[in-house]
């Protein structure tokens, strides 16, 4: 028994390190298994209901398409035009910091804190060129480079094609690892799995709809009110509420900053509170409840490492993957304590009487 973990710990070491060589190739794979994950649901409900699964897969496949394609069209140009708009103003805001707030401070601290507004401000300003040089120049190189394009475009064009496909057997190959596993250890595989479903289920489906949600109402709540840049913060504070409490924080410090400085007014900050207010109470009293329950049990500490230790290891492709795999080495963690707690390790009296006990 015990060359068998032997033999299972080094084809899982062998596995990683396959990975980890190949990870400039997986990131499209990735994609597509998480869209195949996130459409095989309601593949089976239409299959259940009388369709062929291929054509319940082409329903599914045109709905996530949609949904992705008016993602792109509709929303990523506002971005776009945001976030240039915001580079721009930068240098207004900080003129503006130093000339108004920083005189406030001074009055009541005593600190002279000009100097280092103004380095400030220079940096922001000498930085955003380099970076537009950077970026022009990087164009120039991806234009130049037609194998690197090709390739980028290859990867994109992979995504469909693959998610189809997963789609179309996504049953089949889920039996065919069920049936591999060895007959000993399918019982516990096979839970184990299960648990990690719910939680995968709870975080793909719940976690990410909660969080598209909250970017909705903050986006169209401070766009309302009239505050610039409304959508792009709106939406960076419905992914920074990945972590608990974290997008409502971040989102109405940048937004209280922004309205304040366009509007001058105390007042507006009562609006972008508001705003905020009406998205935690949608949010705790209709989203939490509805689509995640108490299913993911990832602690924020956890969440933030996790997403760091995922970048770091695999870049993009680790931040990706880096909630999801922390959800499933939970269930997993969860198991192994719960095995632990019932071994002689952890009671060595207790086991020594049960042993007593028997005859």
């Amino acid at each position: 028994m015990q060359k068998q973990w032997w033999v299972a710990a080094g084809v899982a070491v062998v596995v990683f390190w396959f990975f980890i060589s190949i990870e400039p190739v997986l990131m499209p794979f990735f994609i597509s298994m998480i869209l195949a994950y996130l459409g095989d649901p309601l593949a089976d409900r239409l299959e259940a209901m009388g369709l062929s699964r291929r054509l319940s897969v082409s329903l599914v496949f045109l709905l996530l398409t949609l949904i992705i394609g008016l993602t792109l069209l509709l929303v990523v140009p506002i971005l776009g035009r945001q976030l240039g708009q915001l580079v721009e103003a930068l240098p207004v805001v900080l003129i503006w910091v130093q000339s108004t707030v920083v005189p406030h401070i001074q009055s009541l601290t005593g600190m002279d804190l000009s100097t280092d507004i103004d380095e400030i401000r220079q940096a922001v300003v000498d930085n955003w060129k380099e970076t537009g040089s950077f970026a022009a120049g990087l164009l120039a190189q991806a234009s130049r480079s037609g194998l690197a394009l090709i390739a980028w475009i290859a990867n994109l064009a992979l995504i469909p094609v693959v998610t189809f496909y997963l789609l179309l057997d996504w049953d089949a190959i889920m039996a065919k690892c069920r049936a591999s596993l060895p007959r000993s250890w399918e019982p516990s595989l096979v839970r184990l799995a299960r648990e990690c479903d719910e939680v995968l289920s709870a975080f793909l489906r719940g976690q990410l709809i909660v969080m598209l949600c909250l970017g909705a109402i903050y986006a169209v709540g401070l766009t309302l009110l009239g505050v610039s840049f409304g959508v792009l913060i709106g939406m960076l504070a419905g992914l920074a509420s990945i972590v608990p409490y974290l997008g409502v924080i971040v989102g109405i410090s940048v937004a209280g900053l922004v309205a304040f400085f366009q509007f001058g007014d105390w007042l507006i900050l009562v609006g972008v509170a508001a705003v905020f207010g009406f998205g935690q109470f949608v949010e705790t009293v209709v989203l939490q409840p509805k689509l995640l329950g108490d299913k993911i049990g990832l602690h924020p500490v956890a969440v933030i490492f996790a997403v760091l230790a995922g970048g770091q290891l695999f870049g993009f492709t680790g931040v990706l993957l880096a909630l999801p795999v922390a959800a499933m080495i939970m269930v997993v963690l969860r198991y192994l304590h719960g095995h632990y707690k019932n071994s002689s390790l952890y009671d060595a009296d207790r086991h020594r009487l049960k042993d007593e006990e028997l005859p």
